[in-house]
């Protein structure tokens, strides 16, 4: 419950039950803390992505902002026992939140108030405390832990996150033991586990891609593969023919372990072929891609989750585009002009579930337009990017995280 006259006493208690056995010392002031009797919550800082406050929160992204707390030093309250308090805010965690075991979590989890370890429970579900992972807490009516993960778990051994007295700033810990007798000078059988209703955990780890799979067109006008193994340190060392003729212009992306290969034949009509790395085996054949389209000069693709977007220029000078979405198993059969004019070169990339696609226009300048397929809209127009490039002949762009 936030600090309010009604609830100051109640505040006051649970308070001083959480330094009452650590109070031996006073940690100087810091300039970063305020005295008040309340503060409000407005921000989540940039370890909350400034999100609004109550929102979801990871489980990395409580423990990194547990972890700001004890980098910073952040003292116990200086005031003890009464109010005011002392309330703390930085550019990482946002604020302001109050500087006790409970305000401590209520910061780790991003929440709208400092709450007491009375009705921490209000905004958590009970768990099983042997189901406790990074970010849950144990919470008694005299202190509350911010759980960090387990050293043993069978053995009940585990880290811990708080603050807790006025002898020592916010502290992380490693003797922790669902077996021992006391948890931070309390009772062990007094916490219950408790989970935050808007926790999230967080995706897992993306094995880092390390195969390319370069294409060509060669002399003759058909495609030829090469593959190189980047952690393995090496190319196959061969070439080889994948069929086709007259190609003029070669782009490909990848959906799933599948990368799809686009190209342009001779009378600038737009051409498919796969190779399925889950199996090793390519499509066999080059298929049109639907909408009889004639004419390019150039193309590029993205993709967007299992939908690809193909961008082509046109004869016009123009750029088109159509969609294809594997899962579904179709192209929307048709080709829709995006505008330009005067366009030599063209590529693309997805951040998020946005395509931005750049151009070469007639002088060599650099344009961009995006396509935002959350809401299904692109930009109104081509815009161009900053810097006044001028003669241009190639381009590429590429993302990283």
């Amino acid at each position: 419950m936030s600090l309010k006259t009604s609830a100051a006493r109640t505040a006051s208690i649970v308070t001083a039950a959480c330094a009452a056995s650590l109070v031996l010392s006073v940690m100087p002031a810091h300039a970063d803390s305020i005295q008040a009797s309340d503060a409000s919550v407005t921000s989540t800082g940039s370890l909350g992505n400034h999100a609004a406050p109550g929102g979801q929160v990871s489980r990395s992204q409580a423990i990194s902002r547990a972890q700001v707390w004890v980098d910073e030093r952040v003292p116990y309250s200086t005031n003890g026992l009464d109010s005011p308090y002392s309330w703390w805010a930085d550019g990482p965690t946002g604020g302001r939140y109050r500087q006790d075991c409970s305000g401590f979590v209520s910061m780790a989890w991003q929440l709208t108030y400092s709450r007491t370890t009375l009705d921490l429970p209000k905004v958590s579900a009970p768990i099983d405390k042997w189901d406790l992972q990074p970010g849950d807490i144990l919470n008694s009516n005299e202190h509350v832990v911010l759980f960090a993960g387990w050293r043993d778990k069978s053995a009940g051994t585990f880290n811990y996150y708080q603050e807790s007295g006025r002898n020592r700033p916010t502290n992380y810990n490693t003797d922790g033991n669902l077996y021992g007798a006391y948890l931070s000078s309390h009772p062990t059988s007094s916490y219950s586990a408790l989970r935050y209703k808007n926790i999230t955990n967080d995706a897992p780890p993306v094995a880092s891609a390390s195969k390319v799979h370069l294409e060509v067109v060669g002399a003759d006008g058909g495609m030829w593969n090469t593959d190189g193994d980047y952690a393995a340190g090496g190319w196959t060392g061969a070439w080889t023919p994948m069929g086709g003729n007259g190609l003029k212009a070669l782009t490909s992306v990848t959906v799933g372990n599948t990368m799809h290969v686009y190209a342009l034949g001779s009378t600038g009509r737009v051409f498919t072929m796969d190779a399925d790395y889950g199996t090793g085996k390519w499509s066999g054949d080059w298929v049109e891609v639907p909408g009889s389209f004639a004419g390019a000069t150039a193309l590029t693709a993205s993709a967007t989750g299992s939908k690809v977007h193909l961008e082509v220029v046109g004869a016009d000078g123009g750029m088109w585009n159509t969609d294809g979405d594997y899962a579904a198993g179709g192209w929307t059969g048709a080709w829709t002009p995006m505008g330009g004019n005067g366009l030599k070169a063209l590529t693309s990339v997805t951040v998020g579930n946005t395509m931005h696609v750049y151009a070469l226009g007639s002088t060599g300048r650099v344009f961009t337009k995006d396509a935002d397929y959350d809401t299904g809209k692109w930009s109104d127009s081509w815009a161009e990017v900053p810097g006044d490039a001028v003669g241009a002949t190639a381009l590429t762009a590429t993302v990283t995280r």
